[in-house]
């Protein structure tokens, strides 16, 4: 089994994070799929953007619960790639229309752990599903309360379980919550105990962030099932060198 490789918030090593630039970018660059955030605006819509403000990446400020998307896409996403002049937020449904035609797998991560956004994840499903993409898109999030609703809603529906520092027996843990695979940081991946872990319990590993190429190569050799980063291209490079051995 081959590596696939994610684009995390799309190309966004080259384009503005999680905009239609970033992701056109991933699938020219021969991504195998996406990784994108999603957050909830003041009318419902499902708003692309990792943050619960926009100041980081936009030019302005505010929460994104606090804006109606309407009033969001005023707004340029250009504060970290100035070339991209005229990059906005967009929303899921116009990510998954670019995606579509393509074959690229779409991380949905709900970001549901500082803000409880109500019916986030009945949102998502349902768009998902009026797109006819169930079949291309795993749920992830750092609050688990998230995946087990979507399990609930879909039983389906394919879950990721994101977490960061200091879980012991993280695959029994996701076996137990029912999830479809983990999602864990780089530095998870230190000792060999995760990965013997992840397969005892049959759990794919999408490991992020992973920008640098000694990393990428440990894992294309280990055969994970999907890193995530922001330079698919290297990391395409990589994977097929590593192939090639």
């Amino acid at each position: 089994m081959k590596t696939k490789v994610w684009a995390h918030r799309g190309a966004s090593a080259y384009a503005p994070e999680n905009t239609l630039e970033a992701f056109e970018l991933a699938v020219s660059q021969g991504a195998d799929g996406v990784e994108l955030d999603i957050q909830m605006t003041k009318d419902g819509s499902l708003a692309v953007i990792h943050d619960e403000t926009i100041d980081r990446v936009c030019g302005g400020s505010g929460c994104v619960a606090d804006f109606t998307m309407k009033e969001l896409k005023k707004f340029r996403c250009s504060r970290l790639h100035p070339e991209f002049a005229n990059a906005r937020i967009p929303e899921l449904g116009e990510v998954l229309s670019l995606i579509k035609p393509s074959k690229l797998t779409v991380n949905i991560e709900l970001k549901t752990g500082i803000v409880r956004y109500k019916g986030i994840e009945e949102a998502a499903i349902k768009l998902v599903k009026e797109m006819g993409m169930e079949d291309r898109v795993i749920y992830s999030s750092f609050h688990h309360p998230s995946l087990l609703k979507v399990k609930r809603l879909d039983p389906d529906a394919k879950t990721g379980l994101l977490y960061s520092d200091g879980w012991i027996h993280v695959a029994s843990y996701g076996k137990k919550l029912g999830v479809d695979a983990l999602h864990p940081a780089l530095y998870h991946l230190r000792s060999g105990k995760l990965l013997k872990e992840a397969k005892e319990k049959k759990l794919p590993l999408h490991v992020w962030t992973v920008n640098e190429e000694g990393a990428m190569r440990v894992l294309a050799e280990q055969k994970i099932a999907a890193l995530i980063t922001n330079y698919p291209d290297v990391a395409l490079r990589v994977v097929r060198e590593m192939s090639r051995h």
